[in-house]
C-alpha cells in the first residue's frame, strides 16, 4: 500500500501535464505529495524520511518553478533528491555504527561488514547514476520525454538495480554459508 501511496502523486502529475502542462501539473505535484504524507501518517502513524524529503523538495522547488515561471527548478528534483541520498549512504559508512543498508536489511540478510560496506557503496553509486541521468534526460531531451522518464524511466532504472542487488545480495548469501 506504501508503494501506491508514493507513486499516486507521480501519476497525477503526469495525468496533470497531458491535460494542463508543467505548471498545472507542479500545482497538482504540490497538492498531492502532502495529501500522500497525511495518508501514510493515518495509515501506520509514521512517515517515510525518503517521501518527506521529496514532498519538502516539492513545495519548495515547485514554489520556485510557479514564481519563476520556469521547470528548470522541478527538473532538478529528482537530481537533488538522489544526490542526497546518496550523501546519507555514503555518510553513514562513517557516521552511526553500520551503513544504513545494513540498518535496512541486516533482517533479511547476514552478511559480513565489508560486504555490507559494499553494498552500501553500491546504493551511493545507483542514487549518484539515478541523479545524474535525470538532468541530463532534463537538459537534452524535450520536457514531455522528461516527464514519460520520470515515470518509467527511473521506475525502470530501479528495477533493474534492485534485481542486480538481489542477484548479488543471493550470490554474497551463498559464499558466506559456503
Amino acid at each position: 500500500m506504501q508503494f501506491l501511496t508514493e507513486y499516486i502523486p507521480i501519476i497525477i502529475f503526469i495525468f496533470a501535464y497531458f491535460n494542463g502542462g508543467i505548471f498545472f501539473a507542479t500545482k497538482a505535484l504540490m497538492i498531492a505529495m502532502p495529501i500522500g504524507l497525511c495518508i501514510q501518517w493515518a495509515q501506520s502513524k509514521k512517515i517515510n524520511k525518503i517521501y518527506l524529503g521529496s514532498t519538502l523538495l516539492v513545495i519548495i522547488l515547485g514554489t520556485a518553478t510557479l514564481f519563476f515561471k520556469n521547470p528548470t527548478f522541478l527538473y532538478w528534483k529528482p537530481t537533488v533528491l538522489n544526490w542526497l541520498i546518496a550523501l546519507v549512504f555514503l555518510g553513514s559508512q562513517w557516521v552511526g555504527k553500520e551503513p544504513i543498508i545494513k540498518r535496512m536489511l541486516k533482517q533479511a540478510a547476514e552478511l559480513k561488514d565489508e560486504q555490507w560496506n559494499k553494498l552500501n557503496f553500491m546504493w551511493v553509486v545507483f542514487f549518484i547514476f539515478s541523479g545524474a541521468i535525470n538532468i541530463y534526460v532534463a537538459y537534452n531531451f524535450t520536457e514531455e520525454f522528461w516527464v514519460k522518464f520520470k515515470l518509467f524511466g527511473l521506475f525502470g532504472i530501479t528495477l533493474i538495480f534492485v534485481i542486480i542487488q538481489s542477484i548479488w545480495l543471493n550470490t554474497a548469501i551463498k559464499k558466506n554459508d559456503s
